[in-house]
């Protein structure tokens, strides 16, 4: 004979859920996650966020700020799905097309790059970041006028953005414009004189055209200010042009700078024995 039923002893309990709650868990989350990311703790602020949209799934900041700290880890598929479920939520929000934009172009999809910012600056034009990053996705495109055109607009909006300045020193290099480069980089100079990227192009330039003395001694002073420029790696990250980078190889190659380098690298960091 089977068994009897046995009666339930405890009923199903319906949680409830304080939506408003939630959000404010959410938030404190997404802060945290935002100061995290200030001390470029990534890998921390990371889960804080994941949590954070899954908390207020609806909140397209909490998902912006997702999708940019993927692309700060190098996630870059999930940073644009994130990115994408943002806009979906807050579709006429230029920020978002403006970071769809840097993801993009860090993925190499430069015409896509391009698509996105543009889509930004028509809703908000004066924005020098935008303007300066379509510039670039232009640059890379090999679209010189239409780059330098971009450079020049986010310059005239912030008139210390001496990396716009710079940047059309790279195209016309690229260009083939060796002394229009020197103007630039010497204009980006006297707007930052610690700037070691547009000293060291200038350096080169100065080496390449003749001027060997003063060229190896402002590629010394850039390279001691960064000896980060000194790896190719690194040129290719901050954009210079094959040119650009054959011409460094030889100024770096020479015995002048070889000794130079060893030296920079052979001193201990400020504040170490």
């Amino acid at each position: 004979m089977p068994k009897p039923v046995v009666a339930q002893a405890l009923l199903p309990y319906t949680l409830q859920i304080d939506s408003a709650q939630l959000e404010q868990t959410a938030l404190s989350l997404a802060e945290e996650a935002v100061q995290l990311a200030r001390l470029q703790q990534y890998q921390l602020a990371v889960p804080r966020a994941e949590l954070a949209t899954q908390l207020a799934p609806k909140n397209s900041q909490a998902w912006t700020l997702l999708g940019s700290l993927y692309l700060q880890v190098e996630q870059f598929d999930k940073g644009i799905v994130a990115l994408q479920q943002a806009q979906s939520l807050s579709p006429e929000n230029p920020a978002i097309k403006f970071v769809l934009g840097e993801a993009h172009f860090r993925q190499a999809k430069y015409e896509k790059a391009v698509e996105y910012l543009q889509a930004g600056l028509k809703l908000k034009p004066n924005t020098p970041g935008a303007l300066f990053d379509l510039g670039n996705a232009f640059y890379k495109l090999k679209r010189f006028d239409q780059a330098i055109a971009q450079y020049e607009k986010a310059f005239a909006l912030e008139k210390n953005l001496w990396p716009a300045i710079n940047n059309i020193g790279l195209v016309k290099y690229e260009m083939g414009d060796v002394d229009s480069a020197i103007k630039r980089w010497e204009q980006s100079i006297a707007l930052d004189n610690k700037a070691a990227e547009p000293m060291l192009a200038l350096a080169v330039a100065l080496y390449t055209k003749g001027d060997k003395a003063k060229g190896l001694a402002m590629g010394e002073a850039a390279l001691k200010l960064d000896k980060r420029y000194a790896t190719v790696d690194f040129l290719k990250e901050n954009l210079w042009g094959d040119r650009l980078i054959a011409a460094t190889q030889k100024f770096l190659d020479t015995p002048e700078m070889k000794a130079a380098l060893t030296k920079i690298q052979d001193t201990p960091p400020a504040g170490q024995i």
